[in-house]
């Protein structure tokens, strides 16, 4: 039995009630979020034709990938080995730096204050569009995985004996985000160059993607302005790409400050632990009444002591709110908040919270995700030898999954999920909202895992990754390329971009005065990249924690027993 198709927006209306979104989607509720839906009925649609075209550029561009291939690949097993996290991205952000120097780019250190941050420019000609290419290469802490392995074996593991644990590792796959992004911006810089097209690319090297700060401080300094469409891509368990959006997300830490004692002796000690312990069991309450499906709430304890015999003096718990606005993470943050504060009023300590960082929901744009896909298709999945099938089943049997091995095909293109039930966040959602942008994905690790995993970190440098990383370029370089040639295609965009953001002003969801987190660079690092320490936009050195709290009260001393 057939009826009438119900659009997205419709679809979030009925389920208000439930929490899903306001009961009436109207870009006076929610802006943002009545801005990235989706009215397009998702039965019969089809994908269009013909939007993407051989060109002689495109050939080019795509020529030059495949004789780099072995460059190419190459960075991205140096960015691997390095695995180095989010702000101390030194020998990584260099590496990519010097494959564009090597590819006619300028590169300069130092965008937005961070230090592992860089702008890479190339221009042809004059007055043609201004394209951006989004590069990361941070780690995970605790996903190290030796390459190429079928099952968890740690490549660095800390061997101590009360707190073992693991190095960093890419568990996300940023070795190739950098890398494919960098290639793809160097294949169309010197098509250009050859063909005699004008164009000006720019490639963003970002720092701390892992925690969301480094592109979202960024848009908020101007770095992205001037952008004419900016492409983005990111490793997954398929190949694929489409117009949804992504939650909205702040990031916040919470400090609690006790007083320190003998743990043999506990009594008028203030516990920060404990604080800390009845934040987190107390924000899970907020579960069942205060969550929405589009919502997700999750903290760990960051600092919580060092030793049982030492009541802990200080206490840190972090937690990532996320929700389909900005808005909607404002309630369910401001929930948090009070929670922090129950938690510090009923431990008798202290608790102070920051902001670390904020990023919106993403802007999708249904046109650029039609061209991206088309090229898609005419490319191919990723070429996976027999060496990555193997690996993919042998990480799916270590991890009680089917074994499948990798996705080798083009997902079909479809419309949003009527009902936005929440995800991951991503800081290119900011800059979605200052240029028309599309994302997609190429599959990096097997099918059924997931990101942030060692089994990712398995992939990224190893056959599975490979091949994903050269894919990955050509679908970026063939999109950017359509871009400059076809100029109907790229007002088309633009286009769409401006009626979505109609009536939309977007402001950075960072607090007003916020200071980026920062660690102080190597001499070397400094002197290589010839930048100042420190940068102008934030305090040197931070402000330093220190509880000032006093030992609780007992009440008046007990009389001795006779």
């Amino acid at each position: 039995m057939s009826g009438p198709t119900l659009s997205r927006r419709r679809i979030m209306q009925l389920l208000g009630a439930a929490g899903v979104t306001a009961a009436a989607m109207t870009a006076e509720a929610d802006p943002a979020m009545a801005a990235a839906s989706d009215d397009s009925p998702a039965a019969g649609y089809r994908a269009p034709t013909g939007l993407a075209q051989d060109s002689p550029a495109k050939a080019s561009a795509l020529d030059w990938i495949t004789a780099n291939a072995g460059q190419v690949t190459g960075l991205n097993s140096e960015i691997w080995e390095n695995s180095e996290l989010s702000l101390r991205e030194w020998k990584s952000s260099l590496a990519e730096a010097a494959f564009l120097e090597k590819a006619g780019f300028r590169v300069e250190f130092g965008t937005a204050g961070f230090p592992t941050a860089f702008t890479a420019t190339f221009t042809s000609g004059s007055g043609g569009p201004v394209l951006g290419f989004s590069g990361e290469y941070d780690a995970l802490p605790g996903l190290s995985q030796n390459k190429g392995v079928g099952h968890h074996d740690p490549r660095e593991y800390v061997h101590d004996p009360f707190t073992p644990s693991y190095g960093p590792g890419h568990g996300c796959g940023h070795s190739a985000l950098g890398t494919a992004a960098a290639a793809a911006a160097a294949a169309v810089a010197q098509a250009a160059k050859k063909h005699k097209l004008p164009v000006t690319v720019k490639f963003f090297g970002s720092t701390a993607e892992e925690t969301l700060i480094g592109k979202t401080y960024a848009v908020s300094k101007g770095v992205y302005d001037g952008l004419d469409a900016f492409l983005d891509w990111h490793p997954s368990t398929a190949n694929a790409t489409g117009w949804g959006s992504t939650t909205a997300m702040t990031a916040v830490t919470f400090t609690f400050l006790g007083v320190a004692g003998h743990g043999g002796t506990p009594l008028g000690n203030k516990s920060a632990l404990d604080a800390a312990v009845m934040m987190a069991t107390m924000s899970e309450f907020l579960r069942e009444e205060n969550l929405a499906p589009s919502g997700r709430l999750h903290w760990v304890i960051n600092n919580g002591g060092d030793i049982p015999n030492v009541t802990p003096e200080i206490a840190e718990i972090s937690y990532y709110v996320r929700e389909g606005s900005p808005a909607r993470v404002q309630v369910l943050l401001d929930k948090v908040i009070a929670v922090s504060e129950a938690a510090a009023k009923a431990s008798q300590t202290s608790v102070r919270h920051r902001i670390t960082s904020a990023c919106w929901n993403q802007l999708p744009s249904k046109s650029f995700a039609e061209l991206l896909h088309e090229n898609m298709r005419q490319i191919g999945p990723p070429q996976f030898t027999d060496e990555a099938h193997k690996l993919a089943k042998d990480l799916q049997a270590s991890l009680g999954l089917p074994q499948k091995g990798m996705h080798d095909a083009i997902g079909d293109l479809t419309p949003p999920n009527p009902a936005f039930l929440g995800g991951g966040s991503t800081d290119v959602a900011d800059i979605s909202w200052n240029v028309p942008t599309v994302s997609m994905g190429a599959a990096l690790a097997p099918i059924g895992t997931k990101m942030h995993t060692w089994s990712t970190a398995a992939c990224a440098a190893a056959a599975p990754g490979q091949a994903a990383v050269l894919a990955a370029a050509r679908y970026l370089a063939a999109t950017a390329v359509d871009l400059v040639t076809q100029p109907d295609r790229l007002k088309e965009i633009k286009d769409e971009f401006k009626e979505r953001t109609r009536g939309v002003q977007w402001k950075t969801a960072l607090p007003d005065g916020y200071e980026p987190p920062m660690y102080e660079p190597p001499e070397w690092f400094l002197k290589k990249t010839g930048q100042k320490w420190p940068p102008k936009n934030i305090t040197w050195p931070p402000q330093r924690v220190v509880s000032q709290e006093k030992f609780s009260s007992l009440g008046p001393d007990l009389a001795p027993q006779k």
